[in-house]
């Protein structure tokens, strides 16, 4: 499932390559070191940014599964340029109803770049179940962890901070999300299933030159806390009017929290 856009994801992934934690992606390369050959499959891969990010790292052969409900993004995906000694094949798939296929056909890892916040418990247990039977590494960035700080402050930003992230718990097509949750949620499920997890931090850090990237970030922001109902429609215009003039000057930078897991069986 990928419910964004592809302008979105295309403004998103100059941010979302810096902030992958270097030490975890060095684990997966590590892991498969010795391996000829590798079968990837990437789920809700979007146009292939995890592809992108990750396959400079493996020195072998590659070959991409890339899965997706979204046709355009699944396109574009496909279309994309792959690096020497990789292939790649989409396929669309329904991840709520047919992860199972998903994992189907004798994979050596799997990926998956900014999804588990936006899963359920039974859906992210299922995951992990399924990777576990059949023995699969599983690399896990990008997931959202409820802390968010923008510079310079403002009086409102935990008003804010605080309805968006029960938001992210609302149900994003997968049942009720973990959203901040998801990583605790991860980490308890991976051990209960005897993997091994190499975890690091991967913030989005986004400076005061990035300002189409504060701004649709901001909006989206806004968007989500009014959404919940309980702060004003005037108070959240305000606030992100502040905001906005702030990053229009010039003189705003944003961190947003998220954290990277590599974890495969004992």
């Amino acid at each position: 499932m990928s419910g964004f856009s592809a302008d979105w994801l295309a403004l998103r992934e100059p941010a979302d390559l810096r902030a992958r934690d270097k030490d975890v992606l060095t684990s997966v390369a590590t892991h498969f070191a010795d391996r000829a050959s590798l079968t990837i499959v990437d789920l809700a891969c979007g146009t292939g940014a995890t592809q992108r990010a990750l396959a400079p790292h493996i020195l072998c052969r590659q070959n991409w599964v890339m899965v997706d409900n979204n046709l355009s993004l699944l396109a574009r995906a496909g279309a994309g340029q792959t690096q020497p000694g990789c292939t790649m094949r989409t396929i669309p798939i329904d991840l709520v109803r047919d992860l199972e296929h998903a994992l189907d056909g004798g994979p050596d890892l799997i990926v998956t770049s900014a999804l588990l916040d936006l899963v359920s418990a039974e859906w992210l247990d299922r995951l992990v179940l399924e990777c576990a039977v059949r023995k699969l590494p599983l690399y896990a960035a990008l997931t959202y962890d409820g802390r968010i700080t923008c510079e310079p402050g403002d009086s409102f930003d935990g008003a804010v901070v605080n309805a968006l992230n029960r938001h992210q718990l609302r149900d994003k097509g997968f049942g009720p999300a973990l959203g901040p949750t998801a990583l605790a949620a991860l980490r308890e499920s991976l051990k209960a299933a005897g993997y091994i997890m190499h975890e690091g931090t991967s913030d989005w850090v986004v400076s005061s030159n990035e300002r189409a990237l504060q701004q649709a970030t901001l909006a989206g922001f806004a968007k989500a806390a009014h959404e919940m109902g309980d702060l004003s429609t005037q108070d959240v215009a305000g606030w992100l009017q502040r905001r906005l003039a702030l990053v229009g000057g010039g003189r705003a930078s944003l961190r947003v929290g998220h954290g990277d897991v590599f974890a495969h069986p004992a």
